[in-house]
């Protein structure tokens, strides 16, 4: 039978854009005691998240692997990783979404080291005796600050003190490191590494063949893998990470889409036009008029223009 995994921004409502630039933070309670502390396993197309369990305890799934963890402890959840979980009631906590490659392009600027940490679905156990725990509570404050402020300077704000939190993150899993208890660690991984294969090469439209041979399977064995693991097929996950690019080249570049269809490996501009529209509902050039209207007016009403979160 088809696994449907759900794509949700915040759990429970409709999936924001992935081309959008942001970050949330809100307390694990908001999202998870309306749900009885059960989260059911989903996606988030293009948001990284990181919850800090400050009390209680959970259950989590990440793709094919089961974490057990109590407080405190920490959570590293990447895009596009199917996640699930179990909280043990009244767990607290801040909850922090944001979106994923624009703390990739920061992060290869200023410690690429960090890209490991926000690409690899990771619990952390976090003794009171280390060092570098002790400031992660303020600076969970300080982007809570920031996200309440709606002030000029606010992303930039935000996603600044999130790469230094991704820092202490990486400090501590260094001193530490992960114990997961593995139930399918080899799929997992298969599928980690064919993602990454994908972000290396998407732009030069390679066949799922090429993947394949390069994994080491076959395309039927790598399609399996990735609706085991993702609910998806290997051909979804390349053509979705094609999408996502597109979709911030659109909104965000300043070239036309028939450099923009060059750019992703098009022969030409229809051909792109076609396939955006297949995937997305709409045409290219319609999508960037409108996308860039709803940026405007969420300029102008700050307000009512909520980021993501779990």
């Amino acid at each position: 039978m088809k696994r449907s995994i759900p794509n949700y921004a915040l759990y429970g409502d409709q999936a924001q854009p992935g081309w959008i630039d942001s970050f949330n933070i809100e307390w694990i309670p908001q999202r998870s005691k309306p749900y009885n502390w059960h989260i059911r396993p989903h996606i988030h197309d293009a948001f990284l998240q990181i919850l800090y369990l400050q009390s209680g305890g959970m259950e989590l799934l990440l793709n094919d692997v089961k974490w057990s963890a109590v407080a405190p402890c920490l959570a590293v959840i990447p895009a596009q990783t199917v996640h699930g979980i179990d909280f043990i009631p009244d767990t607290d906590g801040p909850a922090v979404t944001a979106a994923q490659k624009q703390l990739e392009s920061m992060a290869s600027l200023v410690m690429p080291e960090l890209l490991q940490v926000i690409r690899t679905p990771a619990v952390i156990a976090m003794p009171a005796e280390n060092s570098h725990s002790a400031s992660l509570m303020t600076l969970f404050r300080e982007v809570e600050r920031e996200w309440r402020m709606h002030a000029v300077g606010q992303s930039a704000a935000g996603m600044s003190l999130l790469i230094t939190v991704l820092v202490q993150i990486a400090r501590i899993g260094n001193a530490l490191g992960p114990t997961p208890t593995v139930s399918n660690p080899r799929k997992a991984g298969q599928v980690e590494k064919f993602r990454t294969l994908v972000d290396k090469n998407f732009r030069k439209r390679l066949p799922i063949e090429a993947y394949a041979q390069e994994l080491g399977v076959t395309p039927g064995q790598l399609s399996r893998l990735c609706r085991d693991v993702l609910g998806v097929s290997a051909l979804n996950v390349i053509n979705a990470r094609i999408v996502h690019e597109a979709q911030r080249e659109l909104v965000y570049g300043g070239t036309s889409v028939k450099q923009i269809a060059a750019t992703l490996g098009f022969a030409d501009e229809d051909y792109f036009g076609r396939f955006f529209r297949k995937q997305t509902g709409i045409g290219p050039k319609m999508f960037r008029d409108q996308a860039r209207a709803k940026l405007i007016d969420g300029e102008r009403h700050p307000q009512v223009a909520r980021p993501p979160g779990f």
